[in-house]
């Protein structure tokens, strides 16, 4: 049963249909979710990964947090300003600041792939670590000053994908 899916047959009910499984020599078929999800049995970012071990599914929770909590920390214009001085060089700090611009917005596009598997546990991490993120680097409770959201200079807006 191919249903038009160019070969990854997807029967009523979320699993290949026997038929379609035979027909292409045995091969297992994923059924991809559409729909959020509770459950440690998925694919996140790669083939086969976490799989269904719990503690491969825990370690790709962890995976996605820090990717969030990261993608925070190059959104903060304080953390970057201290480390990319445009004084002595400007066009070494204009290009460096390209490079961190990239590598957040391709972490950002990797978190929302993630995200994209549809489970609820890998939406709740992203959330939990883009706040944490926040507080650690933009709320201003380690003594440094807040970073509004009103279009003040020192902000540095977040990826526009998350």
């Amino acid at each position: 049963m191919d249903m038009g899916m160019g070969g990854h047959g997807v029967g009523m009910g979320g699993a290949a249909a026997p038929a379609a499984a035979a027909a292409h020599g045995g091969m297992r078929m994923h059924y991809m979710h559409m729909t959020f999800y509770w459950g440690k049995n998925s694919e996140i970012l790669f083939h086969g990964w976490p799989g269904s071990s719990g503690g491969m599914y825990a370690l790709a929770l962890l995976v996605v947090f820090a990717l969030a909590v990261l993608v925070e920390c190059l959104s903060s214009s304080r953390w970057l300003e201290s480390r990319l001085s445009s004084r002595d060089r400007p066009a070494a700090a204009g290009a460096a600041r390209a490079a961190v611009h990239a590598l957040r917005v391709g972490m950002a596009y990797v978190l929302m792939l993630a995200l994209m598997s549809f489970n609820v546990g890998v939406l709740l991490v992203a959330v939990a670590g883009h706040a944490v993120g926040f507080l650690l680097f933009r709320a201003g409770l380690f003594g440094g000053q807040a970073q509004v959201e009103d279009g003040a200079k020192d902000y540095l807006a977040p990826a526009a994908c998350c």
